[in-house]
């Protein structure tokens, strides 16, 4: 899933930016508000984990403009602000959560999960289509009993897939959502990483469940 993290600490940025990249998120970084209003105008994200104490345009501000905009991006505020008030504040202005520093990474991950599944209407953490299954937790993927072991791009992909099960998805809308503003790749990436999953997918299976719709995209779905 793709992440817009708004934090002005370049350290805590950095550290944050690498540790949901290896988790298989593709993440845009930046280090004030005006910025983060920029991102999010010109791409759509998964969760926008946002510090309140931002220069240029604090984090309530950024919120109140993504909300005004009717985006309903989940939002994960991040903070030293650990007063009652504080956090009231950031629930009631539309926020989905909050979380204050110092904070584990475990309980990071946990609540973006926790976010973006409430988004896509899941009570758990297992995404399941025909005999194949995701677990977003672990990211343990498995068709039957069989474990696939993939890149975290391969995973990225795949997950991104399952939830949006049964509906078509352009090469445009794929790229733009996994992979970040910082990839100079070829422009056949979609295609090449498709071929990947449906590898490890799909091969060796009656059911393919990876399906090409030309002119239009990829669609993961049962049957032909």
């Amino acid at each position: 899933m793709r992440i817009l993290l708004a934090e002005d600490e370049q350290d805590l940025n950095q550290i944050i930016a690498q540790k949901l990249t290896s988790d298989g998120y593709s993440v845009d970084c930046c280090f004030d508000g005006e910025e983060a209003i920029n991102y999010l105008g010109c791409a759509d994200y998964d969760a926008l984990i946002l510090d309140i104490m931002m220069p240029k345009k604090d984090g309530f501000e950024v919120l109140r403009i993504l909300r005004q905009s009717k985006k309903t991006t989940p939002v994960l505020f991040l903070t030293a602000k650990d007063a009652i008030e504080d956090r009231v504040k950031g629930l009631d202005s539309g926020a989905n959560d909050y979380l204050v520093k110092p904070f584990a990474f475990a309980e990071l991950s946990a609540r973006l999960r926790a976010m973006t599944r409430n988004n896509f209407g899941m009570v758990t953490n297992t995404i399941t289509i025909a005999d194949l299954t995701l677990d977003t937790a672990s990211h343990i993927v498995k068709r039957g009993n069989i474990d696939i072991t993939l890149s975290a791009k391969e995973y990225a992909l795949l997950e991104y897939l399952m939830h949006n099960a049964g509906i078509v998805l352009s090469r445009e809308k794929i790229e733009n959502h996994i992979w970040n503003f910082d990839y100079e790749g070829g422009t056949n990436v979609v295609d090449v990483y498709i071929s990947y999953l449906r590898k490890k997918i799909d091969d060796g299976y009656s059911n393919k469940l990876i399906h090409t719709i030309r002119g239009s995209g990829y669609v993961l779905r049962e049957g032909t």
